[in-house]
């Protein structure tokens, strides 16, 4: 690269990302770790970091990849996996979670990233963010590994709330066929609500509501509503957008990423049992590397919170350093769109959907 390269490099543009460094059960050393790959990896992205800045200063002086791309913000609390949300609610102004949010409500940064705290960092998003108009309940959404083209299914609500009615579910339908649209690319995502079976006459009331009114608004909304679908769909190729409540998804959620671990550590004890099995081991070596690759949680980590005046995406607490360069990828490319603007004017005229889901539905079909 050429001196006058490196000048136009240095002059670009970049996108600000807010990091919350202190959540997670790994520490500010894992989150800078996974901030120095992704520094490496792009440069046009820059970071204003929250957290205690004499810890940081620290980590961040180790890593080259990080030099002039890091904005420390000195926080003296930390928001623990523990806290409720209420208590931090009430007194959580000198965390580094509430300083992360509150990067992107006064406009330094398009989108937020932290290993926190899942209930407080919501309940902090509600209120320092506000809700877009029209959004009851916001989501959070989560991108599936599956046979689909794309690679990825969305799946909503993964936790954000462990209730949903039927008017909520239809916003989830709105929310995530506009992820779906901005984030993967598909024109028409095709929509399914997850249920214990594809017969329409089954499971509660609310989904059967749901249902009829997710249906009637497809064709306005620019998506195709493939009705019920189950558990073992989530992963497949007839669907691309997973409508759930947040309980349900989040126990979907947190036992996929089970088994997948599971099934990586089967194969090693597999291939360890013999002499001939380490063998066949060593002649499988890039396939096995590929498969790890394609079902590692890490490598999909982040949560999208959506139906909010801002981008907050959610990094699993256990995250070490691929999982939370993988959530900044995930900001990255979310703040390059311009997600947040995009959403607000597809969803903001969800408050008419109680009373009439075809006008609620005609702005927003984009």
């Amino acid at each position: 690269m050429t001196e006058e390269q490196r000048e136009q490099l240095r002059a670009a543009p970049r996108t600000v990302i807010s990091v919350d460094a202190m959540g997670g059960d790994r520490g500010p050393s894992a989150v800078v770790s996974g901030l120095a790959r992704s520094a490496a990896k792009n440069p046009d992205i820059r970071f204003i970091l929250h957290g205690n800045a004499a810890v940081l200063e620290k980590l961040v002086g180790k890593r080259r990849a990080l030099e002039g791309r890091v904005e420390i913000r000195h926080a003296d609390e930390v928001v623990t996996m523990e806290a409720k949300p209420s208590h931090v609610m009430r007194h959580g102004q000198g965390t580094s979670m509430w300083s992360a949010i509150d990067s992107v409500r006064k406009g330094e940064a398009p989108v937020c990233v932290s290993c926190g705290n899942t209930g407080a960092l919501m309940l902090l998003s509600i209120v320092r963010l506000r809700k877009l108009p029209g959004v009851n309940r916001p989501a959070i959404a989560c991108l599936w590994p599956s046979r689909s083209p794309q690679g990825f299914n969305v799946m909503l609500d993964v936790g954000a709330d462990v209730r949903a009615d039927e008017h909520d579910l239809l916003q989830y339908a709105l929310m995530g066929t506009s992820y779906a649209r901005n984030g993967l690319g598909l024109e028409r995502p095709r929509v399914g609500l997850l249920n214990v079976g594809t017969e329409e006459n089954k499971g509660r009331a609310e989904l059967k509501a749901a249902h009829d009114m997710i249906e009637t608004c497809a064709a306005q909304a620019n998506y195709d509503f493939v009705g019920f679908v189950e558990g073992g769909d989530i992963p497949s190729d007839k669907v691309d957008v997973i409508v759930t409540d947040g309980f349900t998804g989040n126990v979907a959620l947190k036992t996929g990423e089970g088994t997948a671990r599971l099934i990586g550590d089967l194969m090693r004890e597999a291939f360890k049992a013999t002499p001939l099995s380490r063998v066949a081991a060593l002649l499988a070596y890039t396939s096995l590397r590929r498969l790890k690759k394609r079902i590692d949680p890490r490598r999909v980590n982040g949560g999208v919170f959506l139906g909010l005046n801002g981008t907050v995406v959610k990094s699993h607490g256990s995250s070490d350093a691929t999982g939370v360069s993988a959530a900044v990828k995930l900001a990255f490319e979310l703040a390059q769109s311009g997600f947040s603007e995009r959403l607000a004017q597809r969803v903001a005229t969800a408050a008419c959907t109680e009373d009439d889901p075809k006008t609620a539905i005609a702005r927003s079909a984009q």
